[in-house]
């Protein structure tokens, strides 16, 4: 599990003076990039976003400041990594949560390609770090 604090941008804004929906997207795919270049270090450049989905709880507002948001890895398949994102207020409530399929892409067709052995390894790790952690969100 990673997290990256974020500070609210008056760009972030839409009209009523939240956090425009859209935005939360851009949260939730800085913290899930920090994860993906953890695990992967450069080479997770060449995972690409395949689904997202998200759930807004609470809105976040300029004066809010700043959010937390935190990534995991939550399993993988053949040629798929799965990912969960919480987003939270500073007082620790929920504001959003989501998640992600990134699969690698093979930089010579630009199409998925299979996990690699080293791949797989490095999530099997991952997750046993969370789940000796207690890490289940």
């Amino acid at each position: 599990m990673k997290q990256v604090t974020i500070g609210v941008r008056w760009a972030d804004m839409d009209a009523y003076q939240h956090v425009n929906n859209a935005v939360y997207l851009n949260y939730l795919e800085e913290a899930r990039d920090t994860v993906m270049v953890d695990l992967f270090g450069p080479e997770a450049l060449d995972f690409v976003l395949a689904h997202v989905d998200i759930d807004f709880r609470d809105e976040v507002t300029q004066d809010d400041g700043e959010v937390t948001v935190r990534s995991r890895v939550v399993g993988f398949g053949r040629s798929s990594v799965r990912s969960r994102e919480v987003v939270l207020k500073p007082d620790g409530s929920l504001a959003a949560e989501g998640g992600a399929v990134v699969v690698p892409r093979d930089t010579a067709t630009g199409r998925s390609r299979p996990l690699t052995a080293d791949e797989i390894a490095r999530i099997e790790a991952e997750l046993a770090a969370d789940a000796a952690a207690g890490i289940s969100f």
